[in-house]
Order: structure tokens, then sequence, then C-alpha cells
């Protein structure tokens, strides 16, 4: 296997700021791509993102606009939402050498053709090697150096281990795994059950009710990940269970706060994107299709949709008959 010491990160948001920074801690000589080129020349200049306030980008790491130069690397890393991971990944796959590892870390299923991350890798970019990186992560403490563990997903066992090698760090603890649909599915579907328990939150249902919620919600994820091909240990680690914890607790999550802000009865938070809003859908269909049950979710997507007044959903999941644990 090729040495994996140049990482080019694809998209200079906060989370590909983070990610940068990650793989720079960890010994790697890192490029940070930007498709503005103003901005490309604002970051190189500064050491300052906007978009991650108050964290110095190291000085080891080139920010640029040409895509080119970011296809030479030994891995890249896409880290631009999951709705504009396919327009990103063909802009770079001119450039890139047969086997190339490439990371996605968007947590979204693409809007339309219902595909994941690493499939989108698959077609926009047939000679690369796609991975997936997903797990309980915010880009500010990512990019800080505070504790972070994570899950490193690719097809073949010595690429994921190789990978988690190449971007591990005392702060940055990725853990390998060949269960591709099962990292894809926790990320995708922790989204969605965010804005649920967002909901609970903004109608300010309780304590009780927010615990209650995310049992349930993670009874939902372990049917759909099996029904999915997921394997068990995937869905209660840390790409299924541990995402969805901190995605259901915290502030910090953008489908949370779009949860809240619908249980108030607010408008959502505005630049804000929202991947939840794109997957609830398609994890509804993705469960129809498997006979699978995810009154949760399925709540969830009815409600962005229009099709439920959240009343109307909390009524039906209160009225659900009683049923054994599990």
């Amino acid at each position: 296997m090729r040495p994996l010491n140049r990482v080019s990160v694809i998209g200079a948001g906060a989370w590909g700021t983070a990610l940068a920074s990650v793989a720079a801690r960890a010994g790697r000589e890192v490029t940070l791509y930007a498709r503005d080129a103003a901005m490309a020349a604002a970051i190189a200049a500064t050491r300052d993102n906007p978009r991650l306030p108050g964290v110095s980008l190291d000085r080891g790491i080139a920010v640029t606009d040409d895509i080119a130069a970011a296809g030479r690397a030994d891995i890249i890393v896409i880290a631009v939402p999951a709705q504009n991971s396919r327009a990103a990944v063909a802009a770079l796959a001119p450039h890139l050498p047969a086997g190339i590892p490439v990371i996605a870390s968007a947590k979204g299923i693409e809007h339309g053709t219902l595909r994941f991350m690493t499939e989108i890798i698959e077609e926009a970019a047939p000679q690369a090697s796609p991975a997936i990186l997903s797990g309980p992560s915010f880009a500010d403490d990512v990019a800080q150096g505070l504790p972070t563990a994570v899950t490193l997903a690719a097809k073949d066992e010595a690429m994921a281990v190789a990978l988690v090698q190449a971007l591990g760090s005392k702060t940055f603890r990725p853990y390998h795994t060949t269960d591709i649909r099962g990292v894809e599915i926790g990320g995708a579907a922790k989204n969605v059950l965010a804005i649920a328990a967002g909901i609970v939150a903004g109608r300010r249902l309780g304590a009780s009710a927010l615990a209650a919620l995310t049992t349930r919600a993670f009874a939902e994820l372990m049917r759909l990940g099996l029904a999915c091909g997921a394997r068990p240990e995937t869905i209660s680690g840390l790409a299924g269970l541990g995402d969805l914890i901190l995605s259901c607790t915290s502030p910090q999550s953008r489908n949370f706060a779009l949860g809240v802000a619908l249980g108030r009865g607010d408008q959502p938070p505005r630049g804000k994107l929202s991947e939840g809003e794109f997957t609830a859908p398609v994890l509804a269909e993705l469960a129809t299709a498997n006979n699978i049950d995810i009154p949760v979710m399925q709540a969830v997507a009815a409600i962005l949709a229009g099709r439920l007044t959240i009343d109307e959903a909390i009524d039906n999941l209160l009225t659900r008959p009683f049923r054994a644990e599990g």
C-alpha cells in the first residue's frame, strides 16, 4: 500500500477546516480546498476561517482554490454537505489517481437518487476507493483538539486500518470497520431522530419524554440498520448510538436546533443546513420498502412535508398500541 502522507480536504467550511486540523495534528502534509478563490486567499493570509471563528489554522496547512492541486494527495476527504457531494467528487475525479482513498464525511443521503455517500463516490469517481467517516463530533471540539472518537469504514480492512493510522492522534480517535452501510445508516438516521428530539425539547415535554424518545429512536435505528445490512455492533457503537445521543441532546446539533424551532412554533434557523430535512423522506421510503416500523422517523418526515401537525404526530405516537420492549 502506498504511503498515506498527503491529505487533501475538499470543502473549507467549519467541518472541512476542523478535519484539516485533524490531519495536520496527525503529522500529515495537508491541503485545504476552497472553491471560492477569494475565500481561499483570505484564509491563507489570515489563517482564520470565519466559518470556524476562534480557531487558527495550522501554518503547515496549504489553502488553495486549485482543484487539480487538491487532487495531488494520498488521501482525499470530502467535507461538503451531502447534497453537494456529487458535484465536489465529480469536479475532483479527473485529477485522482487509481485506487486513492476518498473519505466521505457528510451524514446524509442524496436527495432524488437515494444514494449513500460512498455510492456517490463510486459513481462520480469510479477509480477511487470509497470510505466513510462518521460519529459523535462537532467541528469546534475537533478543531480545538478536544477528545473525540469516531468510526471510519472502508470495504477493505487493511485500507480502513491504514486510514485510521494516518488520521488518528491522541485526541482524535477513529475506530475502523468494514461495515460501510452501518456507518452511513447511523449518521443519516440520527439526523432525522435529532429533529424529533428537538421537537420534544421545544415543546417542553420534559426530560422523561426526551429520554423515552431517544431510547425508542435507537430501537428504530437498530431495526432499520439491520434491515439494510448493517451490523449490530456498528449501530450500537459510535457511528450509531454514540452519534444519536450527542445529536439528540446538544444544542450545537443543527438538526436538534431545527426541531426545537419547530416545537416552539418559530421559524427554523436561517443559513443553517439541516441534513435531516433531506434524509427523513428517504428513510421513510427505505422503511416501507423493507417493511420496517419506524414511527418516529416517519412522523418527522410527515411533519416536514406538512402532512401532519406536531400535535397530531404526538397524539399518534402516544396512542399507539402497547407492545413489548424491543
